[in-house]
């Protein structure tokens, strides 16, 4: 027996040895990863370096502002109080060929824009009358929506002329401003003006076109109208928004703080309730298949149909379903049994964290630090990405709008040219010559490489994220690592454990958070090609590529799953004793596996209970949201009034979102403390016997469950 108790710690290691100086995290420690560390400051040096460049190349307007077809910006500069662009013939977004599509870009369309304080709320079409001889272009087109080089007071131009050089739109319909761009409102279609035609175009032509050219832009609603009756609701219920994030932050607290009494109360009604569900289904299938006991039909008579419910008017269905509900009940019963004392002990960690929460209520503030610091990293990335996409100037080029007409073939595409300087009159063999921007800039050494600092924009965010995360359980590990081995609690707890922790955590292990940081990190690079892989090759069809795919897809999943649960043990081992990722990694592994049974019970009933307050908070508080803000219930003395709002259901949405992110906060620096105190307890089996010279750490409530006490008459805290 001793044998293969001696084999089984040398497969997994060496049981902690008792120090008699360690009285939890220590002080004396040194840097460790410093390499990492380096290679860390030097990639964040190199990120602020990108960031700059982008910001000194980059402009982010071509991607904020719409443009005119002079390239200048809508609604900045000279074209300030011009905030949209209008597109003359909006057909064009649909019947560009081949050749013209190449030169769009975005929302860019192969027509005239020009930029307009208003989109048109109207249908309006060029007069049959205008094409007369003598007729003048003043009394038929509007000067606020030609080209503002283009005088219509003192032109000789016909109608004709104007109409073919697209200086002033010939029909406009009614828009709305999406992105800046006045894109056809659909919804005024369903009444058109009797007057309004277009030549050579029926109104039902005129219609599917629009709608083809533009429908995946807009789906019929007023983005803009929406967006304001959003704000509309939001001004009116903010109050009552933020009274419901209080209530799911309050809620939260006191669910994390009553674990401490209610622990063992939830759990067990939770498994017992889980038998109950089984035991119900076991007398339902029972009742069904005993009810079918003088049919005759079998599964050979059925065969194969996508109706299930026949299949339900089968017997042997029925008896399946028994047989398979009354396995796992019996495997829940016997898995009760054998590790009761295991949940007991799982029971008593979680009490001893909520116990741990309260005595350092400021852990629970730390969550907000670092949704701070993760903004910061989601914002950078943005914005540099933003800016690198802008670098390099823009780049015009002549296209003929109409490439059948004389020599506009040979000029389509092939001239570069200023939209500022450009005039059509001197392509005289084809009239409908535009400047219209085709691309960004990339011929020099920055755009060549823009491609490659995209790719290290993400590589340095991600390893930012995943840093800034490694921080804060580092920081809460040395905390609750401070709290379980003081050996009369409160008063043995450190001042300031947190900020200590967290001192302790800059000052000596940032190589080694970011180490584990960059483990992680690649990983993700990996699976984000494999995704990109996966899209790109989602239309051969291949069924091996896919399958093998999805293989390596699930692979990497379970990989980068289980190096986040390693290193957030090693981050608490760093935490601890300072030593560097990979010893600390080794350890935290190796007491893991010398105790797995425990640890598999302990996560499991940790994420029972985490669930069940999860649900408890955001589903409350969703119900309470619904019922308040859909008019069912009135707050008293309250003057609001739910049937005012627009939108009863973007405040509902708002308090469940702020709710779960307010629930996964409290509870994640719970999850974080139940992960400490259990390997910090599991050191203390190791390290200690109860011996007046190694007396347990751990709570008299764990004692009593393993049956262990200490020999020396200490006042240890309950």
């Amino acid at each position: 027996m001793g044998k293969d108790k001696s084999k089984e710690n040398s497969e997994y290691g060496e049981p902690a040895q008792h120090d008699p100086a360690f009285n939890g995290p220590i002080h004396n420690r040194g840097c460790t990863d410093i390499i990492c560390c380096v290679l860390f400051m030097v990639v964040i040096a190199g990120y602020a370096v990108v960031g700059i460049l982008a910001w000194l190349y980059g402009d982010p307007r071509h991607v904020l502002y719409p443009r005119n077809s002079a390239g200048m910006f809508c609604g900045i500069g000279p074209n300030e109080g011009k905030p949209n662009v209008f597109y003359f013939d909006i057909l064009k977004c649909a019947t560009a060929t081949n050749i013209m599509a190449a030169a769009l870009s975005g929302l860019q369309c192969p027509t005239t824009q020009v930029c307009v304080k208003q989109c048109p709320q109207d249908f309006w079409a060029l007069s049959p009358l205008a094409y007369f001889p003598g007729s003048k272009a003043k009394d038929f087109f509007q000067q606020e929506l030609c080209l503002p080089s283009f005088d219509l007071a003192t032109t000789v131009l016909s109608v004709t002329e104007i109409k073919d050089r697209e200086l002033c739109p010939f029909f406009y319909t009614p828009t709305t401003p999406v992105l800046g761009r006045c894109l056809p409102s659909f919804g005024a279609f369903n009444a058109i003006p009797q007057n309004f035609t277009i030549p050579g175009m029926t109104i039902n032509d005129t219609v599917n076109i629009i709608k083809q050219g533009t429908g995946d832009l807009v789906s019929g609603i007023s983005a803009r109208e929406v967006g304001v009756r959003i704000f509309e609701d939001f001004a009116s219920s903010w109050q009552w928004i933020l009274l419901g994030l209080f209530i799911a932050m309050l809620v939260s607290l006191i669910f994390v703080l009553l674990l401490r009494f209610l622990a063992s109360i939830i759990i067990w009604a939770l498994i017992i309730g889980l038998l109950a569900v089984g035991a119900f289904g076991i007398w339902y299938c029972w009742r069904e298949y005993d009810q079918l006991k003088n049919s005759s039909i079998t599964f050979e008579d059925i065969g194969l149909t996508t109706n299930v419910n026949v299949y339900l008017q089968v017997r042997d269905t029925w008896l399946a379903f028994l047989i398979i509900i009354s396995v796992i009940e019996g495997i829940i019963l016997l898995t009760l049994i054998f590790l009761r004392t295991r949940i007991l002990i799982a029971i008593a960690l979680i009490k001893e964290s909520s116990k741990a929460v309260s005595y350092m209520m400021s852990t629970l503030v730390y969550p907000i630090f670092t949704f701070i610091l993760l903004v910061v990293c989601v914002s950078y990335w943005g914005i540099t990405a933003l800016y690198l996409a802008t670098s390099g100037a823009p780049v015009y080029k002549v296209v003929a709008l109409n490439t059948t007409e004389g020599d506009c073939q040979a000029v389509n595409g092939t001239e570069s040219c200023d939209p500022v300087a450009f005039n059509s009159s001197s392509y005289a063999s084809c009239s409908s010559a535009r400047c219209i921007f085709i691309k960004y800039n990339d011929e020099g050494l920055f755009q060549r490489n823009l491609f490659n600092l995209q790719i290290y924009n993400v590589v340095g965010f991600l390893w930012c994220v995943n840093f800034v995360i490694a921080l804060g359980q580092c920081t809460l590990a040395g905390a609750f690592a401070s709290y379980y081995w003081a050996f009369s609690k409160p008063s043995d707890i450190p001042t300031f454990p947190l900020t200590q922790a967290f001192m302790r955590t800059l000052r000596y292990h940032v190589g080694s958070l970011a180490f584990g940081a960059l483990i992680l990190t690649l990983v993700q690079v990996i699976r984000i090609i494999l995704e990109y892989m996966d899209h790109k090759l989602r239309a051969a069809q291949n069924g091996f590529a896919r399958f093998l795919m999805c293989c390596l897809k699930c692979c990497f999943w379970c990989l980068e799953k289980f190096i986040k649960f390693l290193n957030r043990n090693a981050y608490i081992m760093i935490a601890i004793y300072g030593k560097n990722f990979c010893t600390s990694a080794k350890n935290a592994f190796m007491l893991l596996l010398r105790n797995v049974v425990r640890v598999v019970v302990l996560d499991k009933v940790t994420d029972l209970l985490l669930f069940f307050g999860k649900l408890l908070v955001v589903g409350g508080v969703g119900v309470l949201s619904f019922y308040f803000f859909s008019g069912r219930i009135q707050a008293p003395g309250s003057s609001f009034q739910a049937s005012a709002l627009n939108y009863y259901w973007m405040p509902i949405i708002t308090v469940v979102v702020g709710s779960y992110l307010i629930a996964q906060g409290f509870f994640s620096v719970y999850s974080m403390c139940v992960d400490t105190l259990f390997l910090c307890f599991l050191e203390d089996l190791e390290r200690n016997n109860g011996s007046m010279e190694k007396p347990y750490y751990m709570s008299k409530n764990l004692m009593k469950i393993l049956n262990k006490k200490n020999k020396q008459p200490k006042n240890v805290a309950d």
